[in-house]
């Protein structure tokens, strides 16, 4: 079980902080790091990429350290900056198909236990939510495909349609279902993004 920092002492570093003390710096990143890592990693689905916004997140944190309170949440204002730096790492996505790519099969290679596929389902209705918005067939093509986990002959068969079609179907469903991700830049809206490729 994981020590709750006393929160007289976390004002403490935080003014400290905000005076410039590196050891109080210090001493809040050994304490914030590894929670903020494991969120990161959750969404990210990349050790590289959480390593990388955990240190650019502590980086900012210094550089604007005489402007925090020590009268609100600095757990708030720590993950909401590490909720904007996610953001921004998938608004790159948008522009850039190999970071995309990257996003896209380390999500892959990390997603398989029992704890990752909870935490998807916890976003299902997003995901019903953005397919909903499909064209009839396509969506038919998409759940089968996706969700009941059937091959593209399967498919095929079931709708009396060619597997080029279904294919095809496939392809456009999840590029829509990109889209709908990438409206909808939050937390719910990212972790959908990976659902989409399981």
């Amino acid at each position: 079980m994981s020590l709750q920092l006393d929160p007289e002492y976390e004002k403490e570093l935080i003014v400290r902080l905000s005076r410039g003390d590196q050891a109080a710096f210090h001493a809040i990143y050994k304490y914030y790091s590894p929670r903020v890592y494991g969120k990161l990693l959750k969404v990210l689905k990349s050790k590289e990429l959480a390593a990388d916004i955990l240190q650019e997140l502590f980086a900012i944190i210094w550089q604007k350290r005489a402007g925090i309170d020590p009268d609100k949440s600095f757990n708030a204002y720590l993950f909401r900056i590490s909720h904007n730096l996610v953001i921004d790492v998938f608004r790159k996505a948008k522009r850039d198909q190999q970071l995309i790519d990257h996003l896209i099969h380390a999500g892959l290679q990390e997603m398989e236990n029992t704890e990752d596929w909870l935490f998807r389902k916890e976003n299902e209705g997003w995901l019903h939510k953005a397919i909903e918005r499909l064209p009839a067939q396509r969506q038919m093509v998409f759940k089968l495909c996706k969700l009941e986990n059937k091959s593209h002959e399967e498919t095929a068969q079931l709708l009396n349609i060619s597997r080029a079609t279904v294919n095809n179907h496939l392809v456009k469903a999840i590029q829509n279902l990109r889209a709908f991700a990438a409206e909808n830049p939050d937390m719910a809206g990212i972790l959908l993004l990976f659902w989409l490729f399981e």
